[in-house]
């Protein structure tokens, strides 16, 4: 069994393209949670917004890439404030059920019949990134040992990861303002914050909106890395993703979704590589290649549930982040 290549495929995509657009969408639902005490159940909402705000611009209306991504973060905007406006004011626990339910119902609407012209339907869009790739200034393989990258990959790699550290900059100024101190009194005891004389409902749906954007960019970059987007790749599972990416690295911790991120899918390239390996060797002679894509998802479960019972509050977290209050 060759560890060494097992090792380094994980690490590459630990460190890969993919995992710096979960590490920018998880930012933003720690944002959400971490920070305000929301239960947001919906982020792959934002995500898909975002990535046909691109897709749609440039391919549907033929407009500049750069636009599809103002594009994109505005539809965000209008998705935060369509769904807190009714939502914000009601427990922490209706706003989960609101946000995974109108996620869910966002992508039916992105895949009906009625807005094929648009969107693409069920065959979605394809064909918009050409121009950003043509913007990159690299060409050929880079790497180091056995871990290594076409320039493709490179050249969404300095952009995602870019966006990662802006938005994670972004997010550490925030949280050190008085603004970001008023977030963290909401999520321990927002009557206590109301009392001071507080906008709680406006604090909420500013960092409603804030972290929707986070969603809406990293779900911009996930469908320049595919170049095709339909609405059946933005399914609820990837919001349990970045749950689990979130409660890895720890929530309330300006670093913690970026090394959720990136343990998360160490961990699973890891797991999956090895139970291939065990299965071709023949070590295990009742699993199929086939299999180890569901059984790995059970050993990084199993993994998950042990870090929850012997440190909850993640790789990099505090225990009372991980408190919230849903009186």
């Amino acid at each position: 069994m060759d560890f060494i290549f097992i090792l380094t495929t994980a690490l590459e995509t630990a460190i890969g393209p993919i995992a710096a657009v979960y590490a920018l969408a998880a930012i933003g639902l720690n944002m959400h949670f971490g920070y305000t005490g929301l239960l947001n159940f919906g982020q792959v909402g934002f995500m898909l917004v975002g990535a046909y705000g691109v897709a749609v611009s440039v391919t549907t209306f033929d407009l500049p890439l750069w636009v599809g991504f103002l594009a994109g973060i505005g539809c965000a905007v209008v998705l935060a404030l369509l769904l807190g406006i009714p939502t914000l004011r009601l427990r922490t626990d209706y706003l989960a059920i609101s946000t995974i339910a109108v996620a869910e119902v966002a992508r039916l609407v992105y895949r009906a019949s009625f807005a094929q012209d648009i969107t693409g339907g069920v065959y979605g869009l394809q064909g918009f990134a050409d121009g950003f790739y043509a913007l990159s200034p690299f060409s050929g393989t880079y790497g180091i040992g056995g871990v290594s990258f076409s320039s493709r990959d490179m050249w969404l790699m300095t952009v995602t990861w870019g966006l990662v550290v802006l938005a994670s900059l972004v997010m550490w100024m925030l949280i050190h303002s008085p603004w970001g101190r008023v977030i963290k009194g909401i999520r321990e005891d927002e009557e206590a914050v109301r009392s001071l004389g507080k906008n709680v409902f406006a604090y909420k749906m500013q960092s409603l909106v804030l972290g929707g954007v986070f969603g809406a960019l990293a779900g911009a970059m996930i469908a320049l890395n595919q170049q095709t987007v339909t609405a059946d790749q933005f399914m609820p599972q990837v919001t349990f993703y970045l749950w689990a990416m979130l409660l890895l690295g720890g929530a309330g911790r300006t670093l913690g979704p970026v090394i959720g991120a990136v343990s998360l899918w160490f961990l699973l390239t890891v797991f999956d590589e090895l139970l291939r390996a065990l299965a071709a060797s023949g070590a295990l002679p009742f699993l199929q290649s086939s299999d180890a894509g569901v059984l790995r998802h059970a050993a990084v479960g199993l993994a998950l549930l042990l870090l929850i019972v012997y440190r909850p509050q993640g790789i990099v977290g505090n225990r009372k982040e991980m408190l919230v209050n849903v009186k």
